[in-house]
């Protein structure tokens, strides 16, 4: 009887990994659609919140329904490779609500917030940007028009509470399909 080797790989043992599926052209595209008709949606219809008996119906700061990601200013998407400029943008030092869109279509990704800077918040690991990185790829590889961009809101009221309330407010208002809230109903075409 033959003693067989420890490092004979003539004959395949183990599992074979499954082949991973990629999103084609036009799924993606419908994809894409799907996310922009209902943003849009989102976008003109007023949500309002059911007023408290017990406090001021307005208080000085705005209130999420205020904000209109596409309407602020944009910036690029790798916003945190860029310098700070030497003045804070809101001198308030409180963080930030942020957004990662792709002006392509339209369409809102992904809704972060941060006590932090935000530079502070994305220089690090942050899965959204593994997401944004492989939803360019593809774009690429079917040679469609892709333009991320990031943009940001300032006017925060001074509680990590409230600022925490606010970005869960924006993501199922905009159903950003980079939250992983959102994962059940747009899946998780660019994720893990």
């Amino acid at each position: 009887m033959k003693q067989l080797s420890l490092f004979d790989d003539s004959r395949p043992y183990g599992v074979t990994r499954k082949k991973t599926l990629v999103m084609d052209k036009a799924a993606l595209m419908y994809w894409k659609k799907r996310v922009y008709n209902y943003q849009q949606s989102a976008k003109s219809h007023q949500f309002t919140e059911q007023q408290s008996l017990f406090k001021p119906s307005r208080q000085a700061w705005h209130s999420p329904e205020d904000i209109d990601p596409f309407a602020l200013k944009q910036h690029p998407a790798d916003f945190y490779r860029i310098p700070l400029p030497s003045e804070p943008v809101d001198n308030t030092n409180q963080g930030c609500i942020y957004f990662i869109i792709d002006r392509s279509l339209p369409i809102l990704l992904y809704v972060g917030e941060s006590k932090l800077s935000a530079h502070q918040r994305w220089s690090g690991v942050h899965d959204a940007k593994d997401y944004l990185m492989k939803y360019i790829e593809l774009h690429r590889q079917y040679e469609l028009e892709v333009l991320p961009c990031a943009a940001f809101w300032y006017h925060l009221p001074p509680k990590k509470k409230i600022l925490r309330d606010w970005e869960r407010k924006l993501i199922y208002r905009f159903r950003s399909p980079f939250n992983q809230e959102m994962w059940d109903i747009w899946g998780q075409p660019f994720g893990k």
